[in-house]
């Protein structure tokens, strides 16, 4: 390890050790976790984090206006009491759709059963994530465009089956979907067994995104999943079993123009 990556290393572990607490995350410093930690469904913790683009604020404000009970509902109830919701890019009709379809996955199978299935064949994350995605979908039987930007498009695959690098997002929300499921601390609610903390993705949004550039942990200029993969494999360098715990420091660094 050379001296600048083992000074980068020692400036992540000291924000991992001051933000490794509870208190991190409330009212004065949003994150939609604060109202995913208050459940242990993997439906709703899915919900906060397929919500969780735009400000901070205003996606605490809306997850925290959700009545999540509705996912035992009936169809109609669903539609009564959310026909006046709407969130940025999902009018009434996607936010309707979504608790519908995960009422009925619930009445199927677990998401952590399905995400397993398809991971455990390579040690796959994003075979997981992939697998996901094509059953909301396909229990869904609906299409729009809030509701596939919610809930992201299968990935892009080469024409021997492969996931592109290239071509393809960095899938965030389902990548800090998994951090806050699989990793177990003070921050992260470990939910998840069967799946390895070191196959974990770095969620990479814009924050974690220009703070990695910064310090010299990217040097590419493309916000797509081969960024995400590449930072991931330099934060391997750092922490071999557990590279995604720097996720939240990284993003915390961004949010608060420390760099």
């Amino acid at each position: 390890m050379t001296k600048k990556d083992k000074e980068i290393k020692q400036l992540l572990d000291n924000e991992v050790e001051n933000r490794n607490k509870n208190d991190e995350i409330n009212y004065d410093k949003p994150d939609p976790l604060l109202i995913a930690r208050r459940y242990d469904d993997e439906f709703i913790i899915l919900l906060c984090a397929l919500f969780a683009y735009g400000n901070a604020k205003l996606i605490v404000k809306f997850l925290d206006s959700l009545d999540f009970s509705l996912l035992e509902k009936s169809d109609e109830i669903i539609d009564k009491e959310l026909d006046k919701f709407y969130y940025r890019f999902q009018n009434a009709q996607d936010i309707k759709m979504i608790f519908k379809t995960f009422k009925r996955m619930k009445n199927e199978d677990s998401l952590n059963n399905i995400f397993v299935n398809a991971y455990k064949k390579e040690n796959s994350i994003l075979e997981g994530i992939d697998a996901l995605i094509q059953k909301i979908h396909n229990i869904s039987n609906y299409n729009s465009q809030g509701f596939t930007f919610l809930v992201s498009s299968p990935f892009k695959r080469d024409k021997t089956g492969l996931i592109k690098e290239n071509g393809n997002a960095p899938y965030k929300r389902w990548n800090m979907y998994l951090r806050w499921m699989v990793r177990d601390d003070n921050l992260d609610l470990g939910l998840w067994k069967n799946i390895d903390k070191k196959d974990l993705i770095l969620p990479l949004d814009t924050h974690t995104f220009k703070v990695s550039q910064k310090l010299g942990l990217l040097d590419r200029k493309n916000y797509d999943l081969k960024s995400a993969l590449l930072i991931t494999d330099k934060l391997k360098e750092f922490d071999k079993t557990d590279p995604i715990k720097y996720d939240f420091s990284l993003y915390r660094i961004g949010q608060e123009k420390i760099m």
